[in-house]
C-alpha cells in the first residue's frame, strides 16, 4: 500500500499540471491578443508622440522645449514633484509602520482614507479645494485678508496633487511591512535598541525596495498629474501650467509640434520610470533568489559536514 502512494502523487502532480496547460493554439492565441493590444493602444501611440515631435526636425523641436513658457512648465513641474514626493514618502512610512505594526482603533478608517484618491476623480478632488480656498469658499475670505493665495497658485497645485499622489507610497510599503513581520523589531528592542534605531536599522532596510518602487509611482504621477491640477491651477501660463497643462493649451493653439515636444519629454519620463522600477524589480528578484540559496545552504551545511 506505502508503495502505491509515490505513484498516486505522481497522477495528482500530472492531473494538476494537464488542469493548467493549454494546447499550443490557444497559448499563441492568448500571446497573439496581447501583443496586438499593446501594440496598438500603448507602442504605437508612443511612437507617434516622438514622430511628431520631430516631423519638423531637431531645430524645432529643441526650440520648442526651450520656449519660456515650456521652461516654465518644466520648472514648475519639477517643483511639484520635489514637494510632494518628500511628504507623501514621510506619511506613507508613517501610516504602513503604524498599520503593519500597531493595533490600534481607526485602523480600518485609516487603510479606508487612503484608498479614498482611488475612488474620488482628480478633477473633484480640485474642486475641494476650490471649495476650502477660493475666494468664495470657507477659507477663502481669511486667506485673502491676509493676502496668501492658494488657489491658482503653486500651493494648491500641491495640494491638489499631494491629495491623488498620497496612496502610492503608502499602498506599496502596507504590505510589504505586514510580510515581514514584528519579529526583528521586537528582538531589536529586546537587545536594547531606542525605536529609531530600530526603524533606521531593521525596519527600513527590510522594505527598501517596497519604499523605491512606491516613491518612483507617486513621482510618476506627480509629474503626470493632470484633473485636479486643471481645476486649481488657473491656466496661467509661464505661472501655473505643468508640463501636462501646457500641452494641451499648445494643441489647443494648433501648435501640434511643439505640443507633441513637450509631451515627449514627458513620456520619456515616464520611460524612465519604467525603467526604473523594471530594474528594482529585478534586484528584488536577485535578492530573494540569493537569500533563498544562501538558506538552502545554510541548511545543507551540516548535512554534508
Amino acid at each position: 500500500m506505502a508503495g502505491n502512494v509515490p505513484q498516486v502523487n505522481r497522477q495528482a502532480t500530472a492531473k494538476s499540471q494537464r488542469g493548467t496547460e493549454e494546447s499550443p493554439l490557444v497559448k499563441w492565441l492568448l500571446v497573439g491578443v496581447c501583443g496586438v493590444f499593446l501594440a496598438v493602444f500603448l507602442l504605437l501611440p508612443l511612437v507617434n508622440v516622438f514622430a511628431q515631435a520631430l516631423v519638423k526636425g531637431w531645430q524645432v523641436y529643441w526650440a520648442s522645449l526651450h520656449e519660456p513658457d515650456s521652461v516654465s512648465a518644466i520648472k514648475l513641474t519639477l517643483l511639484i514633484a520635489v514637494i510632494v514626493v518628500p511628504l507623501n514618502t514621510l506619511f506613507g512610512v508613517c501610516a504602513a509602520w503604524a498599520i503593519a505594526k500597531f493595533e490600534f482603533r481607526g485602523k480600518s478608517l485609516l487603510i479606508t482614507l487612503i484608498d479614498l484618491p482611488f475612488a474620488v476623480s482628480p478633477v473633484v478632488a480640485g474642486l475641494i479645494y476650490i471649495i476650502m480656498f477660493g475666494l468664495q469658499g470657507y477659507f477663502g475670505p481669511w486667506l485673502d485678508k491676509h493676502d496668501i493665495q492658494i488657489i491658482f497658485a503653486v500651493p494648491g497645485i500641491a495640494l491638489a496633487t499631494i491629495f491623488v499622489t498620497f496612496p502610492f507610497v503608502a499602498r506599496e510599503l502596507i504590505p510589504v511591512m505586514q510580510a515581514t513581520g514584528r519579529e526583528q523589531e521586537e528582538a531589536a528592542l529586546t537587545l536594547g535598541a531606542s525605536g529609531w534605531k530600530t526603524f533606521w536599522h531593521v525596519t527600513l532596510p527590510s522594505v527598501k525596495w517596497g519604499l523605491l518602487y512606491g516613491i518612483i509611482l507617486c513621482n510618476a504621477r506627480a509629474m503626470g498629474e493632470f484633473g485636479a491640477v486643471s481645476v486649481v491651477s488657473g491656466h496661467v501660463s509661464g505661472v501655473t501650467n505643468t508640463m501636462p497643462l501646457h500641452v494641451e493649451k499648445l494643441y489647443n493653439e494648433y501648435q501640434g509640434p511643439a505640443a507633441f515636444a513637450v509631451a515627449s519629454l514627458l513620456a520619456l519620463l515616464a520611460l524612465v520610470t519604467l525603467g526604473l522600477k523594471s530594474l528594482l524589480e529585478w534586484k528584488q528578484q536577485r535578492d530573494y533568489q540569493r537569500a533563498q540559496v544562501s538558506a538552502a545552504e545554510t541548511v545543507a551545511g551540516p548535512k554534508s559536514a
